[in-house]
Order: C-alpha cells, then structure tokens, then sequence
C-alpha cells in the first residue's frame, strides 16, 4: 500500500522564510552563470539549510541521487520536475526531480541520476551537461540524496514512465529562485514540530498550485543558497 502524509501539507501553518532575502540576480541565472558558478567556490562560505531538522536514523542511511535538470530554454531557464506517480509506495503523488536508489553499478552520483532521470522521463544522458553537486540532503526517511546538478540542452522529448510518473513539467529558475516564493509550513504533533518549506507554483490552466514541498523544495532552497553566495 502506498503510504500517506500524516498530515495535508497544504493546509499547514505557514511561517514567513524570506526575511528580507533577495532574489538571485537575472545575470546569475544564465546557462553560461550557472556553468562558471559551479566551475569555482563561491566568494563566501555558505551554509546548506534546511528547515526540517535532521531525524536520528539506525544503521546506515540509504544512498540515494536526483537530478536537477536546467533546461536551457530561450525565454529563460527552467527546471525539471516529476508529480511522481500516486500508486507508489514511497513519496506517492508528490512532485520530486527525477533519481532513485543508487546501485551497485553505477559509477557515481552522477551516472545513478542520469540512469534515474532515462528510466523516469525519458531524458538522454547526452543532452545533460554535469555542473556539479550540491552536499548531500539528509531525509526524514533516511536517505542520504546526492543533488547533481546539471543544464539539459533542447533539443530533447520526455516521457514519463508510467509505473513511477504522473505528470513531467517545468518551473522557471528565476521563480524558485526567489525567497518571496518560498513558504515555511509547520507541522505539530503533541510537544514534538515539523518544519520544512514549500513552493507552490500556479499551474498555467489555474486549476490549484504544483505543490512543491519536503526534501524537493529543501534541495531547491539550498540551490538559492548556493547561488546567492
């Protein structure tokens, strides 16, 4: 059976998150920024953030990689996303980036999510240029998820696997890229609570938001933190 949220992370509190952060500059969001970005250190120390604290795990924590695709669109940079399939057992029906589990074949982070992101939508490894990797994101379910970044170059089809994807679309960069869009939500359970953010994005047919939230959004936020540095 696919398991559920406790809780409808929709309809949560939400906290303010930008305080004042700015957006990442235009200039900064450019195919050939974002590839001489992540070619050097930034000119400061930054800090992977994450609004949901840590959980203490036994035993070792499952490997695991995603892909954050770039797509290098004319009309501005966008992301790749996945509304992951609602019969699956893990994470059922909420918008992640394409990866999995890595396996004991794959070489790297890197190769996992390029198989991943082929199994899923469809994409050719050919068309990703590798940019780098982001630190690892710790999840509530114990995985530890190496964040590959990469720019997709068009010309490229998707299409989505129907055991595992519902729905593949994008985001603009510049929108996830900008603090005013992003949202803590809490949770409480007794004396214990939950934090972690969100990103609703409209849909273009309006019908509701593409709910990005938990470890999508988390990875997204550190993104923003990598690239304002």
């Amino acid at each position: 059976m696919p398991t559920r949220p406790l809780f409808d992370p929709e309809h949560l509190p939400v906290e303010p998150s930008h305080a004042g952060l700015p957006a990442v500059p235009a200039a900064r969001l450019t195919a050939a920024a974002l590839r001489e970005r992540f070619a050097r250190r930034p000119a400061v120390d930054w800090t992977p953030e994450r609004a949901e604290a840590a959980r203490e795990h036994a035993g070792d924590l499952r490997l695991a990689a995603v892909l954050i695709g770039l797509i290098d669109r004319p009309q501005g940079v966008t992301v790749l996303l996945t509304h992951r399939a609602a019969h699956l057992t893990d994470h059922a029906g909420q918008i992640s980036f394409p990866g999995g589990r890595c396996d004991p074949e794959d070489r790297d982070a890197a190769d996992t999510a390029l198989r991943e992101a082929w199994e899923e939508v469809a994409l050719p490894r050919e068309r990703v240029e590798v940019l780098g990797e982001l630190p690892d994101y710790l999840t509530g379910t114990g995985y530890a998820v190496r964040t590959v970044v990469g720019l997709v170059h068009p010309p490229f089809t998707v299409a989505a696997c129907d055991d595992e994807v519902a729905e593949v679309f994008e985001v603009p960069l510049a929108f996830l890229m900008d603090p005013a869009n992003h949202q803590i939500r809490v949770f409480h359970a007794g004396d214990d609570s939950r934090r972690f953010f969100s990103m609703p994005y409209p849909r273009e047919e309006g019908a509701g938001d593409h709910f990005i939230w938990g470890a999508t959004a988390g990875m997204l936020r550190n993104l923003y933190r990598f690239l304002i540095a």
